[in-house]
């Protein structure tokens, strides 16, 4: 048995050598089936084999060849092709590989966090024909898998495939890359190429490469502590399991589990009444981590004759787990994903039904969100769930223990996700990511210029064109003077829109939900990016943005502002300009009145600021005041201005 066991052994090791020995053609992922290529540039292709194997490449009856180096890195150059497709591309070593379905046009990278990765599917309540009708076959996405390393930039990525625009594959489509893929796809008419390469939650620096770090003392120390993968081991299983236990040590706390409150049969007469939607967070869970229960009963007079009904429950905060007459019919993890479920009808029954809600609270604020719906849909028949529910509590405890989420820490997400895109030649970045920043906006005024400029760098096009989203409104509405960071950021992103050459910023300080740092309406946001790209991607003359201060000086006790982007006029919503506010010093703010004057300009002034320095605009989280347009309908840009 020895022999034989260190026969298959010796065997093993023969062929290793052999395969390794011999070696064999491998792609990128970014080269398979399917693949848009970028036009009108010469392009490369490019992969590994074994060491100094020869490597040929046959496109439209033309032969390639080139030798692999002593690494098994191999390349050839290939001349600039018009948009169009489809093309079959083969690769000849020691192995064949057959790329179909390609096709040339023009490519852009969708990065930032969760409002541009956020797909389709989650954007159903907005879009639900498009979800059922679209089909592009020349709109196509690559999903760069989310992961992240610390110690080396890869070469390539761990999956990830060409797909076209279907009513199958849609769901899965970036949201804001779709509508701009569609908008950009009229004028030119050439395929579009989506790498969807953006992670929920992700601050500036875990896009950062490694190099670029070192401008950045702390975020560099923090990069590498991180080089440790022992230390990632040790914290990621030591912080699941103290998450598994606080969640086992919940449910053997609730009582609600204990005696199957989901059930009907459960009388909750006695329990406390409650109107919702609300946050309930101080007065039920008296500011504590626990579960409440709620339920509501609703009377049907007549079953729904489809086969499945559905139930909307808007966001709750944070975790639930809903039943209908003592069915699961669905839960969420974590907070901001809306709720909505699709049951089977035959759960229902004439008369009265009970919808039970297990809401768990992981810490701090909870509840349902206001101004969401809240609805039994059966056939086409809605019921509104909004108004009195019974709730009781079911366990108290202190909060979930803390994740340090490695994955955003500095330089992670850039070697996994972006370093193996950068030999893959591209028209444009598309960047929407902000949010987490948000907390040191000076900070983010150096990082974000210095990712514009290293990923030129990295793809080795000084002109990139880089297109990015400003942060939309969010949080409850406000008017009048006040300090925001999120105004801050945003403060910085028009800055570098500014002083950077081949950007564009799109503004949507008018699109966002007070109540969802995700908004659904992803159309617009799309379709101004696809305005930004036509004029700075394809040289287009057209007016892609909202009015922008160019210019601004004092005139007695009136500050004078002259704006660009206002070529056919102002439109200003419901009366007069608002949303402005001045200083003299730079600390205390005062509502300004402003006037629409000829050429463009805008005056500004308060009748007790005798010497204005400061002059804001919109400068909220969620600025209800700000009702500045052009006449193309595109919103102003929040800005400060200090004047010399």
């Amino acid at each position: 048995m020895k022999h034989l066991r260190s026969l298959n052994i010796t065997l093993f090791l023969i062929l290793a050598v052999h395969f390794f020995a011999n070696g064999q053609i491998k792609l990128p992922r970014l080269l398979s089936n399917n693949a848009i290529l970028q036009r009108d540039v010469d392009f490369t292709l490019y992969g590994w084999a074994s060491a100094n194997e020869e490597v040929q490449v046959l496109f439209k009856d033309k032969s390639y060849h080139t030798t692999a180096n002593g690494n098994g890195d191999w390349e050839i150059q290939l001349q600039a092709e018009d948009a169009g497709g489809p093309y079959r591309i083969d690769f000849l070593g020691k192995n064949t590989i057959t790329l179909e379905n390609i096709w040339f046009g023009d490519v852009y990278l969708c990065s930032g966090q969760s409002n541009m990765e956020l797909p389709m599917g989650r954007l159903e309540d907005a879009y639900s024909e498009e979800l059922v009708s679209a089909n592009h076959p020349n709109i196509r996405q690559f999903i760069v898998p989310d992961k992240f390393d610390f110690n080396t930039e890869c070469s390539d990525l761990e999956g990830g495939k060409w797909d076209a625009v279907t009513p199958e594959t849609i769901s899965e489509f970036s949201g804001v890359a779709y509508f701009f893929a569609k908008a950009i796809q009229q004028k030119p008419k050439v395929p579009v190429g989506i790498i969807n390469a953006a992670v929920g939650g992700s601050p500036l620096a875990s896009w950062l490469d490694t190099e670029s770090l070192k401008d950045f003392s702390e975020l560099y120390e923090e990069h590498l502590k991180w080089k440790n993968d022992d230390l990632i081991d040790s914290i990621t299983n030591s912080e699941i399991k103290s998450i598994q236990s606080w969640y086992s040590m919940l449910d053997d706390k609730d009582i609600g589990m204990r005696e199957h409150w989901y059930m009907p049969t459960n009388k909750k007469d006695a329990w406390n009444n409650i109107a919702l939607p609300e946050e309930i967070s101080a007065e039920i869970f008296k500011k504590q981590a626990g579960v409440v229960w709620f339920s509501k009963r609703v009377e049907l007079s007549e079953l729904p004759l489809e086969r499945t009904s559905r139930l909307k429950l808007g966001r709750l905060v944070d975790v639930d787990q809903t039943y209908i007459n003592g069915y699961n019919v669905g839960g969420t993890s974590y907070q901001y994903p809306p709720r909505t479920y699709d049951f089977q009808s035959n759960i229902l029954k004439q008369g009265e039904n009970e919808i039970v809600v297990r809401l768990i609270n992981n810490g701090g604020q909870a509840g349902f969100v206001k101004d969401k719906p809240y609805q039994l849909i059966l056939d086409k028949d809605t019921l509104q769930l909004n108004g009195q529910w019974k709730y009781k509590q079911g366990a108290l405890l202190s909060d979930t223990p803390s994740q340090t989420f490695i994955k955003w820490k500095p330089s992670g997400l850039f070697n996994a996700m972006i370093a193996p895109l950068t030999r893959f030649k591209i028209k444009a970045v598309l960047w929407y990511q902000g949010e987490s920043d948000t907390g040191n906006p000076e900070l983010y005024s150096k990082t974000f210029p210095k990712l514009i400029t290293s990923w030129r760098d990295k793809w080795r096009a000084p002109n990139l064109p880089f297109l990015y989203v400003q942060l939309s409104n969010f949080m409850e509405e406000t008017t009048g003077p006040q300090e925001s960071n999120w105004a801050e950021l945003r403060e910085v992103q028009r800055k570098v829109n500014n002083s950077l050459p081949r950007t564009g910023m799109v503004v949507t300080i008018d699109i966002g939900e007070w109540n969802d740092i995700h908004p659904l309406n992803k159309k617009t946001v799309g379709d101004r990016l696809a305005l930004e790209a036509r004029r700075i991607v394809y040289n287009e003359e057209l007016i892609s943005a909202g009015p922008q201060p160019k210019s601004a000086k004092l005139e007695g006790t009136k500050v004078i502002i002259a704006f660009e982007h206002v070529a056919n006029g102002w439109k200003v919503l419901h009366g007069k300009p608002t949303g402005f506010v001045v200083s003299e010093d730079g600390i205390n703010f005062y509502t300004a009145e402003a006037e629409i004057l000829k050429n463009n300009l805008l005056k500004i002034h308060h009748p007790d600021i005798a010497q204005p320095k400061v002059v804001r605009y919109a400068w909220a989280n969620n600025p209800k005041d700000a009702n500045l347009y052009n006449m193309e309908m595109l919103t102003a840009v929040p800005f400060q201005i200090t004047l010399n």
